[in-house]
């Protein structure tokens, strides 16, 4: 279920074209506020805010509720907590400045890719 729950989640994060998206597996760290923190980033802010929107919209399709969020007022870095995921939405840069996943390199990590849509029949 929480692989399912990921990839929506990146799924969401890739039809807004927001990028670079990673999950990192922290129920391995002692302490952790949760289980699996996903990483992204966007070019501007509204993208970043369109990236969460979107976020926001497919998790409650599912019957997901957001528990908390916070940066929505200047787009630069949006967090949304779903208790045992907790997202990152940020503005390239700052994803850059903060580096976070770099503070957990040890941890099981996957990228996410645009999955292929099947063709279309003519």
């Amino acid at each position: 279920m929480i692989t399912h729950d990921l990839r929506l989640i990146a799924d969401a994060v890739l039809d807004k074209k927001g990028e670079n998206v990673i999950s990192l597996d922290l129920r391995g760290i002692d302490g952790a506020i949760t289980d699996y923190f996903v990483i992204c980033d966007a070019s501007n802010t509204t993208q970043v805010g369109a990236v969460a929107d979107n976020i926001l919209e497919k998790m409650e399709e599912e019957g997901h509720r957001l528990l908390r969020s916070q940066g929505e007022g200047n787009n630069f870095w949006i967090i949304q907590d779903y208790g045992n995921i907790l997202v990152h939405i940020f503005l390239k840069e700052y994803r850059d400045f903060y580096r976070l996943e770099d503070l957990w390199s040890d941890v099981p990590r996957k990228e996410y890719k645009e999955r292929k849509k099947p063709a279309q029949k003519q």
